[in-house]
């Protein structure tokens, strides 16, 4: 892949947040004292991210949309207002949506095994998938191994079945049920369950079942092969290690993160999709309440998190919660969510923090947001 090393300018624009009135398309400059451009700008400044963007809408369906940095380091271009991002593992949820649909339309049991629906399929060293059950891998607790801890540097086209198969020469890291650890195999593995019961692709349920039903008109699920991103988009960095050259990876084909992480939208999309979530628009109320029973989350997310079935609640320094996911893809980092309130906000910033006190201050911008009132 043809990439091109930049280094970040002497100094960042401060950026910019408007405030937007639900259905209207008026803005109006804000208050520079506002709690999370500050933030924002702190990220930029302090932090050394190349951008970052935010959205965050208020339960009555306000939204202010907020920028900081420079979307394109080579021209100092200015950050596109609610810019397209790939949002990584938020994904997950997408793809345990549909799992949940098809579980309300009696189609999938969640605690049938994954052979019921893949026989013969998923089979390794204690690996075996008449062992494993739906809720394990939605939930985490599957024991997989994760394939993206063994992809290397080979940017190419991957089919799911070579991800899956990737993880299937490892040993399983515990037997299914027995503990809680991340692995994208198991949402790969969701969106091939969701594609034999259906016998569709797991990105048209996605957009028939989500994206069209709640009008996302900016997010969407690549098509094999399509290694850009549609509309208007701060440009991705990559950094090795602190100090060296910023590389701009913007593009790049998504097929290696598949179901588990390979879509594209913006803050405020993410936001509708979480309220419009928690408030039971796509799921029947007892999809839901299953998708909300948690258990105790680790790495890689924030002390005190739990995880549901591809739902996560995290703790807010003003008290309770809030649900979301977050995502990781090179060149852009997501965090956000949506409070019992009805209050949402994501953030995205336009690189992977290297250090863990840039990500601490990534996920503070989410609880100032979500805590201000």
């Amino acid at each position: 892949m043809a990439m091109g090393a930049l280094a970040p300018p002497a100094a960042f624009a401060a950026g910019r947040s408007d405030t937007v009135a639900a259905g209207g398309s008026d803005t109006v400059a804000a208050d520079r004292s506002d709690t999370v451009q500050q933030g924002l700008n702190a990220l930029v400044r302090s932090d050394g991210l190349p951008a970052a963007l935010a959205s965050v809408q208020d339960r009555w369906g306000h939204t202010r949309t907020y920028t900081a940095g420079v979307g394109d380091l080579a021209t100092g271009s200015q950050v596109p207002v609610d810019g397209q991002v790939r949002i990584g593992s938020n994904t997950k949820v997408f793809t345990s949506v549909v799992v949940l649909q098809l579980v309300g339309e009696g189609k999938i049991r969640l605690d049938a095994k994954v052979d019921t629906y893949l026989p013969g399929l998923v089979r390794g060293e204690g690996i075996d998938g008449r062992r494993i059950t739906v809720r394990q891998i939605l939930q985490q607790t599957s024991g997989l191994p994760n394939y993206t801890d063994y992809l290397g540097d080979d940017v190419r086209y991957f089919e799911p079945r070579e991800l899956l198969d990737l993880a299937l020469q490892h040993k399983a890291d515990f037997a299914p049920g027995k503990k809680w650890a991340y692995s994208n195999t198991n949402y790969v593995l969701a969106g091939l369950i969701v594609e034999k019961v259906t016998g569709r692709p797991i990105a048209k349920e996605i957009d028939r079942r989500i994206i069209k039903e709640l009008g996302l008109r900016h997010t969407y699920f690549p098509a094999p092969g399509d290694s850009t991103i549609r509309e208007p988009h701060p440009k991705g960095y990559n950094q090795d290690a602190a100090g060296a050259p910023l590389v701009d990876v913007t593009e790049m084909d998504p097929s290696w993160a598949w179901s588990a992480g390979g879509m594209i939208s913006t803050n405020s999309d993410l936001n509708r999709f979480f309220t419009e979530l928690l408030g039971g628009r796509l799921l029947p109320p007892a999809q839901l309440a299953e998708m909300r029973t948690t258990v105790t989350a680790g790495y890689p997310f924030a002390s005190g998190a739990r995880y549901g079935l591809g739902l996560v609640s995290t703790p807010l320094s003003c008290g309770g919660v809030y649900w979301g996911h977050g995502g990781s893809f090179p060149g852009y980092e997501t965090r956000g969510g949506v409070t019992s309130e009805g209050r949402a906000a994501n953030v995205a910033v336009t690189i992977q923090p290297n250090d863990e006190a840039a990500m601490k201050h990534v996920e503070s911008v989410v609880d100032t947001a979500l805590c201000s009132r």
